[in-house]
């Protein structure tokens, strides 16, 4: 008689060797590893769809003085010079050789009526710190457009 069969005997059942196998209750599991790609996924696609705004003002800030405003309208056109001499005509970014070419048109849109220069105003706003050679060449491009009703902008002491 062996071993196994008087031991088997002693407890009253018959035991079978597992040999390793182990039989567990399945519990159900949740795979991550394919949720976490369809994040990554959504996420690339809402960072290439995404449109990013570009403001096309130039931040300025204007040199302070004292006096009264003007109290006349008449039709305006801005020049805004940034501290790094950028220009911007009415909101619009120009370069330096388009200045002058879109004072021009401002000025005349139609090409006719030239005596309506006259009381179109120019109004520069600098920054304080903007080179002075940039607001030069706002006055040249001006001059050039026949514009002579210049004003220049400034912030009010508080």
């Amino acid at each position: 008689m062996s071993w196994f069969n008087t031991h088997s005997k002693a407890r009253g059942s018959i035991n079978r060797f597992s040999l390793g196998v182990q039989s567990v209750s399945a519990e159900p599991e949740i795979n991550l590893i394919p949720f976490i790609d369809v994040l990554l996924v959504v996420l690339i696609f809402l960072m290439i769809s995404t449109t990013f705004t570009r403001y096309q003002e130039l931040a300025i800030t204007l040199p302070s003085a004292n006096g009264s405003e003007s109290q006349v309208e008449s039709k305006q056109i801005h020049i805004a010079v940034s501290r790094d001499g950028r220009f911007a005509v009415n909101g619009k970014v120009v370069d330096r050789p388009q200045l002058s070419n879109a004072l021009i048109q401002l000025s005349n849109p139609g090409g006719v009526n030239k005596d309506s220069t006259n009381t179109i105003q120019v109004n520069i706003d600098a920054d304080a710190k903007a080179p002075h050679q940039s607001v030069m060449s706002a006055l040249e491009a001006a001059r050039d457009a026949n514009l002579s009703n210049i004003v220049f902008s400034s912030q009010t002491k508080k």
